[in-house]
């Protein structure tokens, strides 16, 4: 039986997350079910090309994923042998898969009747309808572990995908399993009275204007509330309290999980790490909404960091 997933509304929701996806774990383990499913007509899948997916736009303010039926491929059961896919669930009950062609020089060969082209996503991610993004995040989040985790960690022999491709089992010790790896990244927005800590990190370049959260890796051996805390000390010197859990965002780039928060700063001066750090400033409300006035952009409407700016302007969804 199908169950409902829990898709989080779009006014409590991040981008990338709210899939309409049912990911169908209790079936993963079934192997002629699987199989069949991967040759049945109707069965969808998300193409996957060197970091680029089957996108079809409509204009300049509009795209949608493509996802081509099984009837509508010209794939092979031999080259379904070969080829890294992953059983990612149930899309309006029907099966969908992601399906790794990054060997392929001409991936469009396999799709003789598709309208879309092979595109980043990053670039055109705020055109797709947001459950649409969200089917992404987890279909490029799978093909990159996929295609990072050939080899066993702990005595390098090729791994065998199982369960439906959401574990690998070492060829040469079977003991040895693997599963789909997230890593852990805070972001926080740091209050000092009635403004806030916007920054620019190196890594953008000088050319980018882009003055956003803070954020940083979870270390091991701490919880997201002590990254949060020594990120921002390490970064620009403040000294953090306060530290309230905003919300989260699966971010595929290539797979991440953002955990967002707010803090309130000890005091509003300011120590740059400059070679993290760029430039920092805190801005107050009229300062942020007058942001092209003053010389730099916002973060993108996708994320999480966008989201926690428009809430304390009072211009998100609360």
């Amino acid at each position: 039986m199908m169950m409902t997933p829990y898709r989080p509304g779009r006014k409590g929701g991040n981008f990338y997350s709210g899939s309409p996806v049912d990911r169908g774990a209790q079936d993963r383990g079934d192997a002629a079910r699987i199989a069949f499913y991967l040759m049945g007509g109707e069965t969808l899948f998300v193409p996957y090309w060197r970091g680029r997916h089957l996108i079809i736009q409509d204009g300049a303010e509009s795209a949608r994923i493509e996802l081509p039926t099984r009837r509508a491929t010209m794939m092979t059961p031999e080259f379904l042998e070969q080829a890294n896919w992953v059983f990612l669930g149930y899309l309006d009950e029907r099966p969908l898969f992601m399906l790794d062609l990054s060997l392929l020089d001409h991936p469009e060969l396999m799709f003789p009747r598709a309208r879309g082209t092979f595109r980043e996503l990053r670039p055109i991610a705020g055109l797709l309808p947001a459950d649409e993004a969200a089917i992404l995040a987890q279909a490029r989040g799978m093909a990159h572990w996929r295609a990072h985790s050939q080899f066993c960690g702990n005595c390098g022999a090729p791994n065998q995908a199982d369960q439906a491709g959401h574990r690998l089992v070492c060829t040469a010790d079977p003991t040895h399993l693997h599963f789909p790896r997230t890593d852990p990244v805070v972001i926080m927005l740091v209050h000092w009275q009635d403004r806030v800590l916007l920054a620019r990190g190196t890594r953008f370049g000088p050319e980018s204007r882009t003055l956003s959260a803070l954020a940083g890796f979870v270390e091991p051996g701490e919880t997201p509330e002590e990254a949060v805390a020594r990120e921002v000390l390490e970064e620009t010197g403040v000294l953090v309290g306060s530290i309230r859990y905003h919300s989260a965002q699966p971010w595929p780039y290539p797979g991440a999980l953002m955990l967002a928060f707010t803090a309130i700063a000890q005091g509003d001066a300011l120590r740059l790490d400059r070679e993290e750090i760029a430039e920092a400033r805190w801005l107050g409300r009229d300062e942020v909404r007058n942001h092209a006035a003053l010389g730099f952009t916002l973060p993108s409407p996708t994320t999480i960091a966008r989201r926690m700016i428009d809430d304390w302007l009072g211009d998100g969804p609360g």
